[in-house]
């Protein structure tokens, strides 16, 4: 469950590490958060490489109480604690290994001096939240979430990608998924609100489907929006992804130049620190449940991400393009595991933010 996850490294106190995203766009949805804490950001000691700000990994094990030791001489730096808790990292990668999840990052890290850098805004943005989201409380939802938003993917005109060798498509695979995983939740508590119930549409406009998606979460004033999504890519790729919203001037996992939405504060960017929760507890409950391989947590600024007023994941379960996964994924028996995992880590995400909202409220009730 979560409180185990939360205890290999998720709900430690790490003084000054909240960087606050700017907003563009005011919402109606800003009751679940808390305000924004009133003292300063600790400044973290870095550099200027290749026109970008960077951070030593031996600071940031300095910060952590970790302790850093070269798993390759100049190539691989992993930080570990008393636990066994481990971060690994590799010279010239744009991701990272944190307690074995793959998770990847804006900009590669960097070889330089006797140490490996990264940079101050992965920093402040993935790594740091993701080891101590405690630190970052102030920026979590305020009341736990009891509505969900799940958006199958494709449907009508839109079949998504599809497998030759079974005829099954990437709408069919969702919108049974989706269905499956209301069952689970709506038998936990959960509130649970889908995109679609059937084989349609919302526009025959892509771009107006998509955002009609986002539109329907904000209106019913979901606290998750969950979309299914199954993958294409040389036959050979197996495996699943999890994207969360890219924060702003960030490099999204795909892109490594930056385009003209970089620095753009979407809605969702205000809500970058719950994204990135969600997607991480989503992606390591799919990623234990399956047993296949592990794309990565990556960031994007979808467009079923960037309007959201709530913390969003995008879930990408399996690659349709390849002959034996689509062959699982013909199967109610696979599709009922992925439910089941999604389920886990919707219910993960939960447990995640009561256990850290506890102590807090216990001193303050004290």
């Amino acid at each position: 469950m979560t409180v185990r996850f939360i205890a290999r490294g998720l709900g430690l106190a790490l003084a000054g590490l909240v960087a606050v995203t700017s907003w563009a766009q005011t919402t109606a949805k800003a009751e679940p958060l808390r305000t924004a804490p009133t003292r300063p950001a600790a400044l973290w000691p870095f550099v200027r490489l290749h026109d970008t700000d960077y951070v030593s990994l031996r600071d940031v094990a300095a910060r952590f109480g970790l302790k850093p030791a070269w798993a390759k001489p100049e190539v691989a730096l992993a930080l570990e604690d008393a636990r066994g808790l481990r971060f690994t990292f590799e010279a010239n990668q744009r991701d990272y290994y944190f307690d074995g999840l793959r998770v990847f990052l804006g900009e590669p890290v960097l070889l330089h001096r006797d140490s490996l850098w990264v940079s101050k805004l992965d920093l402040i943005k993935i790594v740091a939240p993701l080891f101590r989201p405690a630190d970052h409380l102030a920026l979590l939802p305020a009341t736990p979430p009891r509505i969900i938003v799940l958006d199958a993917g494709h449907g009508g005109i839109d079949q998504g990608t599809e497998n030759k060798k079974t005829g099954l498509n990437e709408k069919t695979a969702t919108l049974d998924v989706a269905l499956r995983l209301r069952k689970i939740l709506e038998l936990q508590g959960w509130t649970v609100l889908m995109v679609r119930t059937d084989d349609r549409e919302l526009s025959r406009d892509k771009k107006t489907d998509l955002q009609m998606r986002d539109e329907f979460a904000n209106k019913n004033h979901a606290d998750l929006f969950l979309s299914i999504h199954f993958n294409s890519a040389p036959d050979a790729i197996t495996g699943i992804e999890t994207y969360s919203m890219t924060p702003q001037s960030m490099l999204s996992t795909a892109d490594d130049t930056g385009d003209t939405m970089t620095k753009v504060a979407f809605p969702a960017n205000r809500l970058d620190y719950a994204n990135l929760l969600f997607g991480a507890q989503i992606h390591r409950a799919m990623r234990s449940a399956l047993k296949t391989p592990d794309r990565g947590f990556k960031r994007g600024r979808l467009a079923v991400l960037r309007l959201l007023d709530c913390p969003g994941a995008l879930v990408e379960c399996a690659y349709l393009s390849n002959d034996a996964e689509a062959r699982r994924v013909a199967t109610p028996e696979f599709r009922q595991q992925i439910a089941e995992a999604l389920a886990q880590g919707v219910t993960d995400y939960a447990a995640t933010l009561a256990a850290l909202r506890t102590p807090a409220e216990t001193v303050k009730s004290g």
